[in-house]
């Protein structure tokens, strides 16, 4: 396992607010969104996505363009580059999580 994939485990499968990142990061892939857009259409405050949009852009998976309120976010060359290792590990602890029922 690479640094980049033990990355992604952390953020998307070991941490308190991964149900979050995951549904910021998808909602940017389908269409590149400033932190209002995004708070709409995930019916989430606006404060919890500038704190998700903050982590996934310190960690490298978020670029943006513009400045202030107006920036829009895309998803970083890197994480498309690594889109399948993450879909891989959202299906492994999707299974786990049924397994618990």
């Amino acid at each position: 396992m690479d640094s980049f994939e033990r990355l992604l485990w952390w953020l998307f499968a070991g941490s308190a607010g991964a149900r979050t990142r995951v549904m910021i990061l998808s909602s940017i892939r389908e269409e590149p969104k400033n932190a209002q857009q995004l708070s709409e259409a995930l019916n989430l405050d606006y404060t919890t996505i500038r704190h998700h949009l903050k982590m996934l852009q310190t960690n490298k998976l978020l670029l943006t363009e513009g400045d202030k309120y107006g920036k829009l976010y895309f998803v970083s060359e890197v994480m498309e580059a690594h889109w399948d290792k993450l879909e891989a590990i959202l299906e492994r602890t999707r299974l786990k999580d049924k397994g618990r029922n």
